[in-house]
């Protein structure tokens, strides 16, 4: 009996499960760690600002997708770890004190936006954070001696321990770092009593609140992590791009945040990465295909609006699990065969249609 409560025990904090987690996920990470000798400086110049909008959409996928609060001003905490990151960095002030300012202020951020915004839910919740937004937006513009206005502002490269991470192999590999204890830190946040709380408030506050479960302390701590992560994110975005604007940080970059994780698949951690994928990988999709689309389609400006809004409303009505939850279907299908039926997912889509009328 002792043996079994321990294997049970085992199983539950052990990352793997099983056997092929081990296996995908190392040759996962045997990728990456080789992947600036096998892949050209532009493909791996990608898939670090993947890395980077990984981080961000942890972020927000824990406030969206596991505490059921909506954003749509969560660039305003982009934008604040840019800019704290840039300034302190010119400064001269150490690398990783910068960083850690960078998710510490845009915490604090977080924390003032969710105070007020506690009393509100839902679409409400999203415009007042779409207010923030334009807030902070209005901040960097107007607070010339700070962030530089409108005219920018300069970043200098990282350096740590006196070694420069300017080039992209070490700036690759440094943002390859954060997104791993990012993404181990988000694991073991929603295994603890802390992230069974936040997927409680997301499924009902009332039944949360009758638990015991305080929504005020938690919708709070939910904000606060969200924003330190984008922050988190913002500081390395700053130090690729080298150069940050206000412009960076508007509506359209907190719309594609929330794009982010919604095709990636609201509510799960892969989700976080599969929709940063996608955002990195559709403008080139897009402009590929310009080649073979009829010249008045192909350039006109707003095509890559149209498709991004094309591709979210055929998620939203034929996927809500987005990336991730159709992956969970193909491996169900691949597991089952050729025993699969095909009803198989029509409770699941049944209760998703009976969801949206609650």
């Amino acid at each position: 009996m002792r043996f079994i409560f321990k294997t049970s025990y085992d199983q539950d904090i052990r990352l793997a499960r099983h056997g092929g987690h081990v296996f995908w996920y190392g040759l996962l990470v045997a990728f990456l760690l080789v992947a600036p000798w096998i892949i050209d400086e532009y493909w791996l110049a990608q898939l670090t600002f993947v890395l980077i909008y990984g981080i961000v959409g942890l972020g927000l996928m824990l406030l969206a997708g596991f505490t059921g609060q909506f954003s749509i001003g969560h660039a305003a905490f982009l934008g604040t770890g840019a800019y704290t990151q840039g300034v302190l960095t010119n400064m001269g002030v150490p690398f990783p004190l910068a960083l850690l300012a960078s998710a510490a202020l845009s915490a604090a951020v977080g924390v003032v936006v969710a105070l007020p915004a506690l009393r509100v839910k839902g679409i409400y919740l999203g415009i007042a954070t779409l207010s923030f937004g334009f807030i902070v937006e209005e901040v960097f513009a107007r607070w010339e001696s700070v962030t530089g206005g409108n005219a920018g502002l300069h970043v200098k490269s990282p350096q740590l321990f006196g070694w420069s991470l300017g080039s992209g192999e070490g700036f690759y590999f440094l943002c390859l770092v954060v997104a791993v204890v990012a993404t181990l830190g988000i694991l073991n946040l929603l295994r603890s009593p802390t992230g069974r709380a936040f997927v409680a408030i997301r499924d009902s506050e009332i039944s949360a609140q009758s638990m015991g479960i305080h929504l005020a302390r938690y919708k709070t701590m939910s904000f606060a992590i969200s924003a330190a992560l984008a922050g988190l994110g913002g500081a390395l975005y700053a130090h690729k791009l080298s150069f940050i604007s206000p412009d960076q940080f508007n509506i359209l970059q907190s719309i594609d945040l929330l794009l982010m994780v919604v095709i990636g698949g609201l509510g799960s951690v892969h989700g976080a990465f599969l929709g940063a994928i996608f955002l990195i990988a559709m403008p080139q999709l897009i402009s590929m295909g310009k080649d073979w689309l009829p010249a008045v389609v192909g350039q006109a400006p707003g095509l890559q609006g149209l498709v991004y809004g094309l591709v979210l409303i055929a998620f939203v009505l034929f996927e809500p699990l987005g990336l991730y939850g159709r992956w969970l279907k193909i491996r169900t299908w691949l597991q089952l065969f050729p025993f699969y039926r095909k009803g198989l997912f029509k409770r699941q889509k049944s209760f998703t249609k009976s969801d949206r009328l609650r």
